[in-house]
């Protein structure tokens, strides 16, 4: 297993990170199953594990918490806030309020006395930022936790919260957890750049593309369907694996290109697709999601491998760099575009 440092912490990172969205009913329900696939990823040398208060509304993190019992000083441990976590409209968000309260429930569920990183899971625009990065750096002095990062921040939001940590003297994010794969490389453009610039760890989000490069997916493949779909409770999910939306469709094509490179170059297409992300001199980490024991060592086989010049110029000719083939795996669409009526003048009285 290959290491390097989380940004400018010093913290050395896994080159896999195990996350764990699908422990608990999102993905496998069994707990003892779930314990023994984080056990088997600590055992072959991952040392970083994220997970989310959101998650199976709360399981993950106890999945986690009972796994990590009695090995808690060799885990650097991830977790995020700010997702719905009940019907309350106060239930969710980045004020100082519900920061506070999350944070509590989860030291809580995972059994433990602090966080090693606590990562705000997605930008709150009814949130001045300032409380934001308050809120945290408070959490910080108190020793709940020990870094703070952010998760599918725009590039101008990664800025902004640089900005403000340095004018208002608060603890600045060291990391960011933006998506990227083969199939959705948007964040080659500017948000890892504006990383490298800042000096903050990458700890990149759905590497396989939510299962599109597992190598199942591909032209020839008969019917064609994702276990998320039947199990996690957002409306996105079912597009993200539409095949009548076009850009979809050019995720097949391009996942068809890629596993015939990953063929001819001796790999499968899980190894291609986790070598490339890691290649990235930006990313720290990739972010793999197993549900099953299978799935895990599919993945834990990439950790050390190195791509050639030539195999990477072959993948910028299929996806190229810079590029989402489906727009909607960016991730997260500003509010001012999804709201209109921040983008409109009110009608004249």
């Amino acid at each position: 297993m290959h290491y390097s440092t989380l940004g400018g912490t010093g913290i050395h990172v896994s080159s896999l990170c195990l996350g764990a969205m699908m422990f608990g009913k999102w993905g496998n329900p069994d707990h003892a199953e779930s314990i023994g696939i984080i056990h088997t990823a600590l055992d072959a040398g991952v040392n970083i594990i994220d997970t989310a208060d959101v998650y199976s509304g709360g399981e993950s993190e106890v999945i986690v918490g009972k796994a990590i019992a009695g090995r808690r000083d060799d885990v650097i441990l991830a977790t995020k806030v700010s997702s719905p976590m009940g019907p309350g409209p106060n239930q969710r968000g980045a004020c100082r309020r519900w920061i506070v309260r999350a944070c509590e429930e989860s030291l809580r569920r995972l059994g433990t006395d602090h966080i090693d990183l606590y990562q705000v899971h997605r930008p709150d625009p009814a949130t001045d930022l300032d409380e934001t990065l308050g809120a945290l750096s408070d959490l910080v002095r108190a020793g709940k936790i020990r870094y703070t990062g952010s998760s599918t921040f725009a590039p101008s939001a990664i800025v902004q919260a640089q900005w403000t940590a340095e004018r208002r003297q608060r603890e600045r994010f060291v990391c960011e957890q933006p998506p990227y794969s083969l199939l959705s490389r948007g964040v080659e453009a500017d948000v890892l750049p504006t990383c490298e610039a800042y000096r903050m760890g990458v700890l990149a989000w759905s590497p396989l593309a939510g299962g599109w490069l597992s190598g199942r997916w591909r032209r020839d493949a008969p019917g064609l369907s994702s276990h998320r779909t039947r199990t996690m409770p957002f409306r996105q999910t079912s597009a993200h694996y539409d095949l009548t939306v076009p850009g979809n469709q050019a995720k097949l094509d391009a996942a068809t290109e890629l596993a015939r490179i990953a063929g001819e170059a001796g790999l499968t297409l899980i190894q291609l697709a986790l070598a490339f992300v890691t290649t990235h001199p930006a990313v720290s980490a990739a972010i793999i999601g197993p549900r099953t024991a299978e799935h895990l060592h599919s993945q834990l086989n990439a950790a050390d491998i190195v791509l050639e010049p030539a195999v990477l110029d072959r993948i910028d000719r299929i996806v190229a760099p810079g590029a989402d083939l489906n727009p909607d795996d960016a991730g997260y669409n500003a509010a001012v575009l999804s709201d209109p009526a921040r983008r409109r003048r009110a009608a004249a009285r």
